[in-house]
């Protein structure tokens, strides 16, 4: 069996509301979905993650077109050695690992569906009957961020994220309204996208840890030295979770040795390869560090990928991230289970185990050239 074909499908997809933090001002989700077709008639589907520049992964995608054509999509090692060091990709990491992950999801939903097998049993079988998801609030006025609770205990959510580091004031009227909705034993997140200094991240989370029982917290301050990250962590009783900073295999594995974090939050478009990500994460096992899966912002087809793997990572949390609550639509034939619930269990169709609907596609590639890239800020009008 071998790969004949590599197409790529830019699309954007709304969401049903913008989402907002320190760092993003983002109205959807555009992706590049990546089809492999083989001699065999089987085909795979993959999703790369877009990052700043929507046009640069999309070429980055066509340009490992001479190390994947004729390849077996069994060599999913060699293929990857070859973007990455012949292609020189490994000069531009993080353009080629977000474009590179989606052909390595293409890759292993071909090797699923040709031996007949879910991914996740391809990478040692699954550790967990479920995997549960947390609930991504917008920021908003205390009414409304008890409005949303409310909805999401409702549906069976226990674990409430919530982007902090724009306005400590309003923020702590946020989480107070939080942790009275949804009582003592549910779980707050918040993610200060490094909004904060060291000193100010101290002061405010341990503050807000004694009023409102912090589960953790994601990026308090910049990663970058990695002692900044450490004190925090020394010197709060908040765990604290590494997220910017881990742009690379050597990034996750120097926070992982300094153990600058409790926990990692990352995905496979973050180092390039399903396998690489699952090597990092038992790597951080071992040094007593858990997983949370990270989104920037995903479809149904890297969701369904992270939910394979997350299935055979023996050290994960629960509340991991998603956006498919947020989405006004997807690209695949069926929602996600955690569309409108916290808990996925196993996928067992072969592969990917999810099926992409071609007219959505279409729709969604439409939406992409008519409207562009869906961009992390909004343009600010020029002063006349």
């Amino acid at each position: 069996m071998k790969i004949t074909k590599l197409e790529t499908f830019t699309v954007s997809v709304p969401y049903q509301h913008t989402e907002v933090s320190s760092r993003v001002h983002r109205d959807g989700v555009t992706d590049v979905l990546v089809k492999l077709s083989t001699d065999s008639g089987l085909i795979g589907w993959g999703e790369s993650c877009s990052g700043a520049h929507v046009e640069s992964i999309e070429q980055a995608i066509q340009s490992a077109s001479p190390f994947i054509l004729g390849q077996s999509p069994w060599q999913t090692e060699s293929i990857a050695r070859d973007f990455f060091h012949t292609g020189l990709w490994d000069h531009r990491l993080m353009t080629g690992n977000f474009a590179f992950a989606g052909i390595d999801q293409a890759l292993w939903d071909i090797c699923g569906q040709a031996c007949g097998q879910p991914l996740y049993r391809l990478f040692g079988g699954s550790l967990h009957e479920q995997i549960n998801y947390f609930y991504y609030l917008s920021q908003g006025t205390p009414e409304e961020i008890t409005e949303q609770c409310r909805t999401a205990t409702r549906s069976g959510y226990t674990c409430f994220y919530l982007k902090v580091g724009l306005n400590t004031k309003l923020e702590t009227d946020m989480l107070s309204a939080i942790r009275g909705t949804i009582g003592p034993e549910g779980k707050i997140r918040i993610d200060a996208n490094q909004a904060w200094t060291v000193a100010q991240a101290i002061e405010i989370l341990n503050h807000w840890h004694q009023e409102f029982n912090i589960d953790f917290v994601e990026a308090p301050t910049r990663i970058n030295p990695v002692e900044n990250m450490s004190e925090v962590r020394a010197r709060t009783s908040v765990p604290v979770c590494a997220n910017e900073g881990l742009w690379s295999e050597a990034d996750a594995m120097r926070v992982i040795r300094a153990r600058a974090a409790d926990i990692l939050c990352f995905s496979s478009y973050w180092v390039g390869t399903l396998r690489q990500w699952h090597t990092l994460c038992h790597s951080a096992r071992l040094e007593g560090l858990q997983i949370c899966k990270h989104t920037h912002g995903e479809l149904g087809l890297a969701a369904a990928a992270a939910q394979h793997l997350l299935l055979t990572i023996p050290n994960i949390v629960d509340g991991h991230q998603q956006t498919a609550t947020m989405m006004s639509d997807d690209i695949l034939k069926d929602p996600l289970p955690i569309a409108g619930k916290p808990n996925w269990k196993a996928i067992e169709q072969p592969g990917l185990g999810v099926d992409v609907d071609p007219e959505k596609v279409a729709q969604f590639h439409e939406y992409y050239q008519q409207s562009g890239q869906f961009l992390p800020y909004h343009h600010r009008e020029s002063p006349s």
